[in-house]
């Protein structure tokens, strides 16, 4: 059995669409495009860091990219096993909107215009609560946990792997946590490069239009179960209020993995740009096998995988 998984934000890259220009699966870009009402060929196509690096831009490029993904995956080796052989889908953070769309719970138009409104409502929060965040390697989540409490301003916003735990909120309670987490043996804090502090309750002012988008989303039984970011839980309905608990929610990736491969998942693959999601198993379910698929050289590879776990 598969589990398949999305990345998030802070994926992206410039110029990450154009190894899929030329192929059949590059279509529904321009069916997204209209959808979220943006030019998502840009985004994937032209431009710049700086752009991207924008919560609305980054979101959109990073829907937009992992579908393509998913759509020629389906095309080619995932052909012939329907999602309901899938032993379920998860993906990290934003990466859920694409989990939903291959479970079937949403339409790829449905998807990107949800996506259009949380990009745009955390955009807006963002620039009302300006905030950062920070990877702390070398330390557990416990540890991290206890770093934070006492600080204003600093949350546990990911808990992604062993010894990899995401700190965020204001500029001045991350540059305190990671001061604390320095002195309490993390081996190095990574400062981040977002346009917010994700998954805390900075976020808070974009709930309101993240639940209004939500409820006209038209959200339908999945195919296989989603494993939801704020529980760690399979789940085959449900989906609102849990995407709008997952904005200020601490995303729970470590137990997600831990949850997939509980559930009889053979082989792990990435559908989206970059291997960051791998990395992270390799760590968490290390007994679990993983692919990556982020450009169309990576598809005969993936085959090969699914072959060797069927055999």
């Amino acid at each position: 059995m598969l589990a398949l998984v999305f990345p998030g934000q802070g994926a992206q890259r410039p110029g990450m669409g154009a190894p899929w220009r030329d192929h059949p699966s590059w279509e529904l870009v321009g069916r997204l495009s209209e959808a979220a009402d943006r030019d998502l060929a840009e985004l994937l196509l032209s431009a710049s860091p700086e752009v991207l690096r924008e919560t609305r831009n980054a979101q959109l490029a990073t829907f937009a990219f992992s579908l393509v993904v998913l759509d020629a995956a389906l095309a080619g080796p995932l052909k012939g096993l329907p999602a309901t052989t899938w032993s379920a889908v998860a993906g990290h953070s934003l990466g859920e909107y694409s989990a939903l769309v291959a479970a079937q719970a949403l339409s790829p138009e449905a998807g990107a215009r949800l996506v259009r409104a949380r990009a745009d409502a955390m955009q807006r929060a963002s620039e009302a609560n300006p905030g950062t965040m920070a990877a702390v390697l070398g330390l557990g989540l416990a540890e991290v946990v206890e770093v934070c409490q006492g600080q204003n301003g600093a949350w546990v916003a990911n808990d992604n792997a062993p010894g990899q735990v995401v700190v965020a909120g204001t500029h001045e309670g991350v540059a305190s946590c990671s001061d604390r987490a320095r002195l309490a043996g993390a081996k190095r804090v990574v400062p981040l490069q977002v346009g917010g502090a994700f998954h805390t309750p900075l976020m808070a002012p974009a709930q309101p239009a993240l639940e209004e988008a939500l409820g006209h989303a038209g959200f339908r039984r999945p195919q296989c179960p989603v494993v939801t970011n704020v529980d760690a839980t399979a789940h085959d309905d449900g989906f609102g209020p849990l995407l709008a608990a997952q904005l200020c929610s601490r995303v729970r990736w470590r137990e997600s993995l831990a949850t997939l491969a509980s559930r009889g998942a053979r082989l792990l693959v990435e559908l989206g740009p970059g291997t960051e999601l791998t990395g992270m198993a390799r760590r968490a379910v290390p007994e679990l096998p993983r692919a990556n698929v982020a450009s169309p050289l990576d598809l005969p590879a993936l085959e090969a995988a699914i072959s060797g776990v069927a055999t």
